[in-house]
C-alpha cells in the first residue's frame, strides 16, 4: 500500500508500508517484506559492505543486493505505528521501485492494558488484520487457525515442537520483539536505514526452508568478553562444535496434512549429533515419503559452495546462515535437462536432474570479515575452515542419507 506522508513540517512523501515477511525461521531482527520479490531488513554497515563488494564467484550463493531504502515510524489518526519505507528518497542500488507492486499494510502497535500496572507498550497483532495478512500470504490458507499466540512456538513437557496449523510462528516472535524494541526507541522523524534484499523464497508455493548456523565459531571480533563467552558456550554444547553446523530454524511442508512442521533455534541447539541427522531427514520428509528427488540437487550445489568458500582467502563468516530452500508442492513430472546458470565447472557442466527445484543461499553477514574490509579487527589467512568443516559435515549426513535409500 502506497501512502503519502504529510506532517507538521509541509512535505508530503510517498512510501510504502512494509509488511512482515512471513516465511522468516530464524534470526532474532525481523524480516519485512517489501513487495513480493524483495524483503528489507535493517541496516549494518559491515553487512552492506559485504553486499557492495562481494566476490563474483559468491554472487549465486546470496540473496541478490538491491541497495537501501529509509524507514520511519508513522502515526496514524488513531496512534498507532505503522512502518514506512521510503524508497524514491534514498535507494542506491539498481532498484527501479516504480515498477515493482505495493504491498498491504502490517502490523499495528497499541499500548498494553493497563491493568497489570505495565507501563511497556506490547505489541499485538489487530486480529482482523493478522488473520488477512496470514491467509493471503501463507499457503494452505484453509486450515489456518482464526487464532494466533505468541506462546504458540514454545516447546511441550517433553521438549518437542508440534506440527503448526499455520505460518511459522518464529517470525511472529521476531516481529514483535523488534518492534517493541523500535516503539521503546520511537522518535517522530527519526530515519532507520533498511537493506533490499531478494526474496530467495518468491518463487516457491510451499517453500520449506532450513536455516543453519555454519562454523565453528559465531562472535564475531568486535563482540565483548561477555559476549564472546556466551557464544562460545552456546557452540560447545551444541553441534556447532561437533559438526560446525546446527539448525536455527526450520519449516517443512507436510502434504499429508497441508500444515508447515516448524523447528526453532532452541529446538535446534539442544541436537546431539544424531538428533541433527534425524531432523535433517525430516527436513527432506514431506509426512508421505521422503524427497529422495532433492538429494542431487542439493548435494550438487553444496559441493558448489564448498569450492567457492575452499577459494576465498581471508574471509570469515562468523554468524552468517545457510538457507537450504525447495517447493513442498511435488512437480507433476520430474524434469530433465536442469543447467544452473554460472555453474562453477569450467567445461563439460553437468548439473543433475531437477536443480532448480532447490536454493542454497548464504546469509547474515554482520559480522563477516575479509582482508580490505573497512570493519575488520583481524586479517586471515586462508579460507574459514569452520565453514568448510560444516559444510563437509553437511555434505557427508546427506550422501549418508541418499546412500541408505
Amino acid at each position: 500500500m502506497v501512502v503519502k506522508d504529510s506532517r507538521d513540517t509541509g512535505d508530503t512523501r510517498v512510501g510504502v508500508l512494509l509488511e512482515p515477511f512471513i516465511h522468516q525461521v530464524g534470526g532474532h531482527v525481523s524480516m519485512m517484506k517489501y513487495d513480493e520479490h524483495t524483503i528489507c531488513k535493517p541496516l549494518i554497515s559491515q553487512e552492506q559492505r559485504f553486499y557492495e563488494s562481494l566476490p563474483l564467484a559468491m554472487k549465486q550463493f546470496t540473496p541478490q543486493y538491491k541497495g537501501t531504502i529509509t524507514v520511519h515510524l508513522l502515526k496514524d489518526s488513531r496512534g498507532h505505528l505503522n512502518l514506512v519505507a521510503n524508497p524514491l528518497t534514498d535507494n542506491r542500488g539498481p532498484y527501479d521501485v516504480s515498477s515493482e507492486s505495493s504491498v498491504m499494510l502490517w502490523q499495528k502497535l497499541q499500548k498494553n492494558s493497563s491493568e497489570h500496572g505495565n507501563d511497556c507498550p506490547l505489541v499485538q497483532w489487530k486480529h482482523t488484520q493478522l488473520t488477512q495478512s496470514l491467509k493471503e500470504s501463507c499457503p494452505g490458507k484453509t486450515h489456518l487457525r482464526t487464532e494466533f499466540h505468541v506462546s504458540s512456538f514454545m516447546e511441550d513437557t517433553n521438549g518437542n515442537q508440534a506440527e503448526r496449523k499455520s505460518c511459522n510462528p518464529w517470525r511472529l516472535h521476531c516481529h514483535k520483539e523488534h518492534l517493541t524494541r523500535m516503539y521503546s526507541e520511537y522518535q517522530e522523524n527519526k530515519m532507520h536505514r533498511f537493506l533490499l534484499l531478494e526474496n530467495v523464497v518468491s518463487k516457491y508455493k510451499h517453500p520449506c526452508i532450513l536455516d543453519l548456523k555454519m562454523g565453528t565459531r559465531q562472535h564475531g571480533d568486535d563482540a565483548s568478553e561477555e559476549k564472546k563467552a556466551r557464544h562460545i558456550k552456546k557452540c560447545e554444547q551444541s553441534t556447532s562444535a561437533s559438526l560446525g553446523v546446527r539448525i536455527c530454524g526450520m519449516q517443512v511442508y507436510q502434504a499429508d496434512s497441508n500444515h508447515f512442521l516448524c523447528k526453532d533455534k532452541y529446538y535446534g541447539r539442544k541436537l546431539s549429533t544424531d538428533g541433527f541427522r534425524q531432523t535433517l531427514y525430516q527436513f527432506l520428509h514431506n509426512g508421505l515419503h521422503l524427497r529422495t528427488d532433492l538429494l542431487e540437487p542439493i548435494l550438487f550445489q553444496l559441493k558448489a559452495l564448498l569450492s567457492v568458500i575452499k577459494n576465498q582467502s581471508s574471509y570469515r563468516f562468523y554468524s552468517s546462515s545457510l538457507l537450504i530452500i525447495y517447493d513442498g508442492q511435488m512437480p507433476p513430472e520430474r524434469t530433465t535437462g536442469s543447467h544452473r546458470q554460472g555453474c562453477l565447472q569450467k567445461t563439460n557442466c553437468s548439473s543433475p536432474e531437477g536443480l532448480s527445484k532447490v536454493d542454497i543461499r548464504m546469509i547474515d553477514f554482520a559480522h563477516t570479515t575479509y582482508k580490505g574490509s573497512r570493519y575488520n579487527h583481524t586479517i586471515y589467512d586462508g579460507p574459514d575452515h569452520g565453514y568448510i568443516f560444516g559444510l563437509e559435515n553437511l555434505i557427508q549426513i546427506l550422501q549418508d542419507i541418499s546412500e541408505v535409500e
